[in-house]
C-alpha cells in the first residue's frame, strides 16, 4: 500500500515547484480519496493550472515520471477556465468525489443544480446501456463488464444525491443507505472484492437496471 499522505505531500510540493504560482488547485480522487484503496488502486490526482498549454502536459508528464509509484498515477489536469465552463453534469461528480489538497472547488457549486444531477444520472445510465450491449455482442470482455459496474456505482451515488440531497463517497456507506437494497450495487462491490464474473447474468442485470434508470430519469 502507498502511504498516500506522504505521497500526496511530495506530489503537491513537486507540482508547485514545477509550475510555481500557476497552480490553482490540487486534489485527490478515487479509492485513495475515499479511504478505500487496495494495493492495486490507482492514485487519482487532480491538477488545475491557471491555464493549460500543450507544453505544460509534457512538463507534467516528465514530472510524474520522476515520482515513485508512477505506474499507479492517473487523473485529471486542466486549465481553470475550461473547468469553470465544463459540462455541469460532469462537475457534479467531480466536485463531490474530489478531496482538496491545495485550494478549493466551492466556486463550482453555483453551477451544479438539480437538473445537472439528473442529467448526470441519465447520461451515465445511457453510456452504461450502450457499452453493455456492445460488450455483450462484440467484445465479450469480463474486464469491460467490471468497469461498467464500477460506473454504475457513480450513477447510484448521483441517484441517491438527487433523491435525498446527500452525497456518500464510501461504498460500504452506500450499501447501507440505498433502500431498497440494490442488486447492481451489491454485485459491483462483490466484483471490487475480486468475485468472479458471471457474464450473461451480470450483463442482463446491468442492462435491465440501466434501462429502468433511463426511463425513470428522462427529460
Amino acid at each position: 500500500m502507498v502511504d498516500i499522505k506522504a505521497w500526496i505531500n511530495m506530489f503537491s510540493e513537486k507540482v508547485e515547484r514545477t509550475f510555481t504560482n500557476r497552480v490553482w488547485f490540487i486534489g485527490l480522487q478515487g479509492s485513495y480519496g475515499r479511504g478505500e484503496a487496495t494495493e492495486t488502486s490507482d492514485i487519482d490526482v487532480v491538477v488545475i493550472l491557471d491555464d493549460l498549454r500543450i507544453g505544460d502536459l509534457t512538463t507534467y508528464g516528465d514530472m510524474l515520471d520522476s515520482l515513485p509509484n508512477r505506474d499507479l498515477i492517473c487523473g485529471f489536469v486542466s486549465g481553470k477556465n475550461e473547468l469553470l465552463n465544463w459540462e455541469t453534469s460532469d462537475l457534479f461528480q467531480f466536485y463531490y468525489d474530489t478531496t482538496p489538497v491545495k485550494g478549493a472547488l466551492d466556486i463550482l457549486l453555483e453551477k451544479i443544480d438539480k437538473q445537472s444531477v439528473k442529467r448526470a444520472i441519465r447520461i451515465g445510465a445511457c453510456n452504461i446501456y450502450h457499452a453493455c450491449t456492445h460488450n455483450f455482442i462484440h467484445e465479450k470482455s469480463e474486464l469491460i463488464l467490471r468497469s461498467l459496474y464500477k460506473s454504475a456505482v457513480f450513477v447510484l451515488q448521483a441517484i441517491l444525491f438527487y433523491e435525498t440531497g446527500t452525497y456518500i463517497k464510501s461504498n460500504s456507506e452506500m450499501q447501507a443507505a440505498v433502500n431498497p437494497p440494490s442488486a447492481v450495487l451489491e454485485t459491483a462491490l462483490k466484483l471490487k472484492s475480486g468475485a468472479g464474473v458471471k457474464f450473461e447474468g451480470m450483463s442482463a442485470l446491468l442492462l435491465n437496471w440501466a434501462s429502468a434508470v433511463i426511463g425513470c430519469y428522462k427529460e
